[in-house]
């Protein structure tokens, strides 16, 4: 079937809102059919949102879904396809290359040409596209031959090029909220394409694997379907049977990517503020989802000098110690350091002073004349530099109390400056 969604021939266009097959996923077969069954986005799809219009039959623009994992990326896709009744081609970034790319925007031009018919064409993780990849879509946009509509786990402002970006709509999908998880798995319980009333799993439990799948509704309906394969057969579910089913958690993380951002931004931020709880806790939910404890220990570090400085001197000091225990003890005994550390700095009184003295340091270095060095702040370490006058004028401020007021040790450009 994959080779039939990348395919050329108008034949194989594909009908969007297709059934699955019987034997399909559980999260598969109950993707919605219509948008009275899609659960969640109510702020883009809600009467006078910002996509009404466009699951009305007007979609008139491109669009790129951003959004997390099992929010809805790909129906969403597809209820506007069917909804605008255009030619409409899935495509995926994953298993196709430039080549393909070609095919499709030479049939789409072509159909356009003979037949007056634009072609949707949806891109599962554009993102995986490099440059040249992304290139080979912009004159058809432009043209009109398509509506290009990409989805993406990552930000477009990073991972898709400003060319396309600007021809295009960027619209947020949100994580789902526990509630309309535990709507999506009661519909999943009882359809008939879903268990069929296979299950007996009451509120609580619902709620339990909704927390568990942060908002993701594939991984919702993925522990559902765990969940029913252990539970014997007109039984209801039993607790036990449940934490078998969920077993530990795993937290959405690319640590290379902007969730990694996020977590450390709201660390940083945390300390900042001096809240040791949420601190904490976004250090507890770094490590858990598998970051490099040797780059939180950098981190903690940096927030020793930038947001703690020269009101706790010694905030640095536990902070390299905290990172020398880390890389001598690893995981998971080293945590504890770091745990230390971090509360350490978010109890530390607060101070920027360095921080920001450093910067205007910095501005000036750049804005300014690189002077030469005062002769009299020159080492005379030859006869000739001594007759240059090399040290002419230097005062020794541990023999002349008066030399810290009297003598400046800027260039002459910033006689006086103040940074602290």
């Amino acid at each position: 079937m994959a080779g039939d969604l990348f395919g050329v021939d108008d034949k194989l266009t594909v009908d969007p809102l297709a059934p699955a097959p019987a034997d399909a996923p559980l999260a598969e077969r109950m993707r919605p059919r219509s948008l009275g069954e899609f659960i969640g986005q109510r702020h883009l799809v809600g009467s006078g949102q910002v996509l009404s219009k466009a699951l009305a039959g007007e979609l008139v623009q491109s669009l790129i879904l951003w959004g997390p994992p099992g929010v809805g990326k790909t129906t969403l896709a597809r209820l506007l396809a069917a909804r605008s009744e255009q030619r409409f081609v899935p495509y995926s970034a994953v298993l196709s290359g430039i080549a393909e790319i070609r095919k499709v925007m030479a049939e789409a031009a072509r159909i356009r040409a003979s037949a007056g018919q634009r072609t949707l064409l949806f891109v599962d993780e554009i993102h995986r596209f490099n440059k040249a990849q992304q290139d080979a879509f912009l004159p058809h946009v432009e043209r009109g031959d398509i509506l290009l509509i990409g989805a993406t786990t990552e930000n477009p402002s990073f991972e898709v090029i400003g060319a396309l970006l600007s021809r295009c709509r960027t619209v947020i999908l949100k994580p789902l909220t526990p509630q309309e998880l535990c709507d999506l798995l009661r519909c999943a319980c009882e359809a008939s394409r879903g268990l069929a009333g296979a299950v007996s799993i009451d509120d609580e439990c619902l709620l339990r694997i909704a927390s568990a799948a942060d908002g993701d509704a594939r991984r919702a309906l993925t522990l559902l379907e765990t969940v029913a394969a252990l539970a014997p057969a007109g039984t209801a579910v039993s607790p036990e049977i449940l934490t078998a089913a969920l077993q530990r958690k795993v937290l959405h993380y690319d640590k290379s990517g902007e969730e990694h951002y996020n977590l450390i931004s709201a660390l940083h931020k945390s300390v900042r503020n001096s809240d040791e709880n949420a601190s904490l806790y976004w250090l507890a939910r770094m490590l858990a989802a598998g970051e490099d404890g040797g780059y939180v220990a950098r981190r903690l570090i940096r927030m020793a000098s930038e947001d703690v400085g020269l009101a706790d001197p010694f905030a640095l000091r536990v902070c390299l110690d905290a990172a020398e225990s880390f890389h001598r003890l690893g995981n998971p005994e080293g945590r504890l350091a770091l745990a230390q550390a971090t509360v350490y700095l978010a109890r530390a009184p607060k101070s920027n002073a360095i921080y920001k003295a450093l910067g205007e340091a910095e501005r000036d270095v750049e804005r300014t004349t690189a002077e030469p060095v005062p002769l009299h702040l020159r080492n005379a370490v030859t006869d000739l530099m001594t007759a240059a006058g090399y040290g002419e004028g230097y005062r020794y401020a541990h023999d002349d109390p008066q030399a810290c007021e009297a003598m400046n040790c800027f260039p002459p450009g910033l006689s006086g400056r103040k940074y602290l």
